[in-house]
């Protein structure tokens, strides 16, 4: 019999630590059932007993990944635990489905279709704290009519020939952005149920946002603070959790980071690497807390 201390949650409280004989008498006596939480050292997260090896009488499952540190929060039921967010994806996966996305992209027609089909196999590799089985619900018939509306205007205003139509043009390629962070964040689900997130952030502020880039591009390093201070402010306005996302990136971070990203996409060849490297760095950067904190 092993000597590690197990942890379980009971009534959204952790309750241990517990040699496991311990564990294993609660389990005879039924007070910890096959579906109860539970978790001791190596473990990745919080589990169901049944799904541990050997744990349960008659119940079985494939190993838990290892991970060191202490055990993962234990929340009430609707609600998750707290900590930075992590994403991996293979290279050669994500080569090709890229490249199939751009190219497809490039004839418009099939865009919405391969941005969904993109987004499904990306966001499962995006791990959230206590939010197993990330998944991407949005369907492509949803985003279909503005992302066309857009694509008209900007044709029409081309063929015009009126160069004071591009104000409306910039207007207009904003507002999609705006509408796709809507869209993307609203379409988020975990276990096939969605998390019922939403994004408050204004259009106008946004508006500020990529007006205060585009102005900062005069200093050449401007943009990377303001990215950080924007990803921020893209953080504070998802709403629907009781926990805070907060970005905790700075500007030189991003700069450094960027300068790195130029030189690398400059030789081609590592763009999946240094793509990778960016996002696991932002997601690590990305993280929950409590509300007030």
């Amino acid at each position: 019999m092993s000597n590690r201390n197990w942890f379980y949650a009971s009534e959204g409280q952790q309750k241990g630590p517990l040699p496991e004989a311990q564990l294993r008498d609660l389990i005879a006596r039924g007070t910890v059932r096959a579906d109860t939480l539970v978790w001791t050292e190596g473990m990745s997260g919080w589990q169901k007993a049944a799904e541990i090896p050997g744990l349960v009488p008659g119940a079985g499952a494939p190993p838990a990944f290892p991970q060191a540190g202490g055990p993962p929060q234990v929340v009430a039921s609707g609600s998750y635990s707290g900590g930075p967010l992590s994403v991996d994806f293979g290279i050669w996966d994500f080569t090709w489905r890229s490249l199939v996305c751009s190219i497809a992209s490039c004839f418009i027609i099939p865009a919405p279709w391969m941005i969904v089909w993109y987004l499904k196999w990306l966001i499962p590799h995006i791990h959230v704290p206590g939010r197993p089985n990330l998944s991407f619900e949005g369907t492509a018939m949803t985003i279909v009519p503005w992302f066309f509306g857009g694509v008209v205007v900007v044709i029409a205003a081309s063929m015009s020939g009126y160069q004071s139509l591009n104000i409306l043009v910039l207007l207009v390629e904003v507002a999609l952005y705006w509408l796709f962070f809507k869209w993307f964040v609203g379409s988020l689900a975990s276990n096939g149920q969605p998390l019922g997130l939403s994004f408050s952030g204004s259009f106008w502020a946004y508006l500020g946002w990529f007006v205060l880039t585009i102005v900062s591009a005069i200093t050449i390093i401007g943009p990377a603070w303001v990215y950080a201070a924007w990803t921020r402010w893209f953080c504070r306005n998802i709403e629907g959790t009781r926990h805070e996302v907060i970005f905790n990136g700075t500007g030189l971070e991003f700069l450094w980071r960027g300068i790195v990203a130029i030189i690398g996409f400059s030789f081609i060849i590592p763009i999946p690497w240094v793509y990778r490297w960016l996002m696991q760095w932002i997601a690590s950067q990305t993280v929950l807390v409590e509300r007030g904190s």
